[in-house]
């Protein structure tokens, strides 16, 4: 249920910055908040990550339901153990639910966080960041156990 609700507060949390972003800014707009370093920046992104493919709505609402899916699925065979997996798990299924959202509503996704030496993003991509950092990070904990266990 934690992972539930973890997912569900991302969630709320990047579509309500979203919506802030989008009811007081125009497309374009920039608000420094550190200048030079960090503004807040309302773009709308047509692509994927770093804007790659742009326009290619119907692929990336097809990939997400299926790998939405695809977690939903096996969610439920990770042993409780997993805290790390069922975590990072949780944060991509938040994230990407948050940007499905904006892709079904305005066919992009509403980016707003601009570092200027980094592509603007979201909290959802944050979500989807960290929780593949995480996966990442339980993968080569199992993988050193392994290892450790090996004889040489």
């Amino acid at each position: 249920m934690r992972y539930i609700l973890l997912a569900l507060g991302l969630l709320a949390a990047d579509q309500f910055s979203k919506w802030f972003v989008i009811s007081r800014m125009t497309k374009s707009e920039s608000i420094p908040v550190i200048e030079p370093v960090f503004y807040i920046t309302y773009v709308m992104n047509p692509g994927a990550a770093f804007g790659m493919l742009p326009y290619k709505t119907v692929f990336f609402v097809s990939v997400t339901v299926v790998v939405l899916l695809g977690i939903i699925f096996f969610a439920r065979r990770i042993p409780a153990r997993k805290v790390l997996l069922k975590t990072g798990l949780a944060l991509q299924v938040g994230g990407a639910v948050g940007n499905l959202i904006d892709r079904l509503r305005f066919g992009q996704v509403v980016d707003f966080f601009d570092f200027r030496v980094w592509p603007v993003f979201n909290i959802a991509d944050m979500g989807i960041v960290f929780g593949v950092g995480i996966l990442f990070i339980e993968l080569m904990k199992d993988d050193w156990r392994k290892q450790k266990q090996e004889p040489i």
